[in-house]
């Protein structure tokens, strides 16, 4: 015997909870009832309705649906923070005698934002894959010096200094033989839909 619909009924996953919230969160911040998301995404209402409540598993297809009818990019329904408030990442120590990156925060919202920081030790190159088209990637050099952007027009750096450049060309990041380099590395890439 099979409970009847909409009873005991429990969130099906932590991800499916949270893309649950971010649909709603979305969807309120544009203005828009569950009608209109159903109408332009082709789902019921009631089957948002228990989307929104975390009470189901959406599929890929459908989270991509509603992500083109909130114009967002897909992985914004996928995170599980808000984004509200103050976010504080302490500094965390660097691998020693290699290159470290650490993505510090991914900000969306018609663009797609990725922070990282890189710590390249001394006399360490790294070599950028390019991204996607129309991808820009932003330097600041918090301490040490490199020679870095694209692979065939490369800038030399140093504290303080900033570069942004097409990051859908190959790229590259070099240090010196007696420096290692602090780096935040911000990449834009234009968002899917």
């Amino acid at each position: 015997m099979s409970a009847a619909p909409g009873r005991d009924r429990r969130p099906a996953s932590g991800a499916a909870a949270a893309a649950g919230a971010q649909i709603q969160r979305r969807r309120l911040q544009r203005g828009m009832s569950q009608a209109e998301l159903a109408r332009r995404t082709g789902l019921s209402k009631a089957t948002l309705s228990q989307l929104e409540a975390g009470l189901g598993n959406p599929t890929v297809d459908t989270l991509d649906a509603i992500a083109v009818a909130l114009a967002v990019p897909l992985t914004d329904l996928l995170a599980r923070h808000s984004g509200d408030g103050t976010v504080h990442l302490p500094s965390t120590p660097a691998a020693p005698g290699e290159p470290t990156r650490e993505l510090l925060r991914r900000i969306s919202g018609g663009h797609s934002l990725e922070i990282w920081r890189l710590r390249l030790p001394a006399g360490t190159t790294v070599d950028g894959v390019p991204h996607a088209p129309g991808t820009t990637e932003h330097l600041l050099v918090a301490s040490g010096r490199l020679l870095a952007g694209p692979s065939d027009d490369p800038r030399d750096l140093g504290p303080g200094d900033m570069l942004a450049f097409a990051g859908d060309a190959p790229h590259r990041y070099r240090t010196t033989d007696d420096e290692s380099a602090d780096v935040t590395v911000v990449i834009a890439s234009p968002s899917a839909g």
